[in-house]
């Protein structure tokens, strides 16, 4: 049970907000300090945000006081779509605070994400640092997104202790940190990898390197920045930085639970030995708000950067339990015309009903631009099928109407189907995805691999590891313990650093 934090309380006297240089926003007061404030800071994209934003709303509930920090265009984005506004307003001791990306919006479009998040980094890390010296209170405890470098950089240089949150998958993450070796061991880059005729034999060969995946890890089910033809690619030495970096925090959080990942948590605790693991975050929020018997009994949120559609909602009140099919390949995910077909054909032929979610922006051409969605997958209910431009995802997959998932095997997603006992049918896009996909269809048994030709015996480990998942969330499972002493250990280290200061 969360206790209120016993450190001394906020004496307000007044309170003005003001706009610092290159438009930061600073919170100036002329009051008591807390004894203790935390400084959050996600990655700017829907995953990373709606993870940090839940690990937040645990830490408010323990009674601990938060400055969350986006970016102005994702805080407007959020406040415009989502509820978090009104949901942390309850909690006096959150306040959201912004600084600018420093990016044009000609930038965003046209560069891939870690691109953007590369210049972001840049730009923006003297403006973090000036943030964490002038606002008031003092921050002096950082929790910030395992792929920046900027708060980890800042932290350092300002003495401030900090945890690392990594919002992927252990196993990916994992993977990560060992493409060094795998790269001393000459099993990258991989050869013909941009030779189509030479692809299929090398793409199969098995990945040694990767402590606990010597068995089943192939050149296929490596990150996507491995499939380059030199391992001096910018992209490839980014994600490898950001995984290798880990050890200089003091700590790192993981948002996954003990059973399905253990032979790995094992492996990365002889490099990190204070890692917490407090997922299912989504699930373990809605176990606290049950505990502390708030009003939130059947709790939902909605930390989205779009517009949700809860029509779709209606429409599967109405479809027989586990009959649908339900589309979505996240926020991120684009494709081709042909590709986008290629699924709308084989789903229609299958003769199932679906509910598909289609970005506006999810198709693109050659060049990058953004092409128009085909005239017969417009938005809207039909006979088997509903399409919404974006859905209540977390709602969605717990609906009893839903009995199986295609996506790009998203971290988030993947923990909500695990939780909710849906099959997965995965086509994984990007970065950690191609990791997670090979684990649900031949570590874990949950979905099938569209890399690979599985059997169907999948289906019968989905309820046994629901059942895990939820133990993990209840009162005294593994999450909510790990969740419990985050708690007393960020207490601890940030009343030290107070009382130096």
């Amino acid at each position: 049970m969360f206790g209120r934090n016993s450190f001394a309380k906020l004496k307000h006297r007044k309170r003005q907000t003001s706009k610092g240089k290159n438009g930061t926003k600073l919170i100036k007061s002329c009051f008591c300090y807390y004894s203790s404030c935390i400084l959050i800071f996600p990655c700017p994209a829907q995953g990373r945000v709606n993870s940090m934003l839940k690990l937040a709303e645990l830490l408010s509930l323990a009674g601990l006081k938060l400055f969350f920090l986006n970016t102005n265009r994702i805080q407007e984005r959020l406040t415009h779509f989502a509820d978090v506004e009104a949901r942390f307003a309850k909690y006096p001791g959150f306040r959201f605070i912004t600084i600018p990306d420093c990016l044009p919006e000609d930038y965003r479009q046209k560069h891939n994400k870690l691109e953007v998040i590369k210049s972001l980094e840049v730009k923006s890390k003297p403006i973090l640092k000036r943030l964490l010296i002038e606002t008031r209170p003092p921050v002096n405890f950082i929790i910030g997104d395992g792929i920046l470098g900027s708060p980890l950089d800042a932290a350092f240089e300002l003495g401030i202790p900090n945890f690392r949150f990594r919002t992927i998958s252990t196993c990916s993450f994992w993977s990560y940190f060992c493409i060094p070796d795998v790269i001393e061991a000459c099993e990258l880059p991989i050869k013909g990898v941009f030779v189509e005729i030479e692809v299929e034999e090398d793409m199969d060969r098995l990945i040694t390197k990767v402590p606990g995946m010597e068995k089943f890890l192939r050149c296929r089910d490596l990150p996507s920045c491995c499939r380059v033809s030199d391992t001096t690619d910018p992209y490839l030495l980014m994600m490898v930085n950001e995984a290798t970096q880990s050890p200089r925090a003091q700590a790192l959080i993981l948002n996954t639970f003990e059973d399905p990942e253990a032979p790995i948590l094992s492996q990365i605790r002889n490099h990190r030995p204070k890692t917490y693991t407090i997922g299912l975050l989504h699930e373990l929020l809605k176990t606290k708000h049950r505990s502390i018997k708030t009003q939130e009994s059947s709790y939902q949120s909605s930390n989205s950067l779009c517009e949700v559609d809860r029509s779709c909602i209606t429409w599967l009140d109405t479809q027989p339990s586990q009959s649908v099919l339900y589309i979505s390949f996240g926020s991120i995910t684009v494709m081709t015309r042909e590709q986008l077909m290629e699924f709308w054909h084989g789903i229609v032929n299958s003769k199932k009903r679906f509910l598909w979610v289609i970005r506006p922006d999810s198709v693109t051409n050659k060049d990058g631009d953004v092409e128009k969605i085909p005239e017969e997958l417009q938005d809207g209910p039909k006979e088997r099928e509903y399409i919404v431009k974006w859905a209540p995802h977390e709602e969605v997959l717990a609906h009893e109407a839903v009995g199986g998932f295609l996506k790009h095997n998203g971290w988030n997603s993947t923990l909500e189907s695990i939780v909710a006992g849906v099959p997965m049918i995965c086509w994984p896009y990007f970065a950690d995805q191609q990791v997670n996909s090979r684990y649900v269809s031949e570590v874990w048994k949950l979905g099938l691999d569209m890399k690979d030709v599985c059997e169907r015996e999948f289906v019968r480990s989905t309820a046994r590891m629901a059942e895990l998942a939820r133990k993990s969330v209840s009162e005294g499972g593994s999450s909510s313990c790990n969740l419990n002493r985050l708690i007393e250990d960020i207490r601890l280290m940030s009343s030290r650093q107070a009382h130096d200061n």
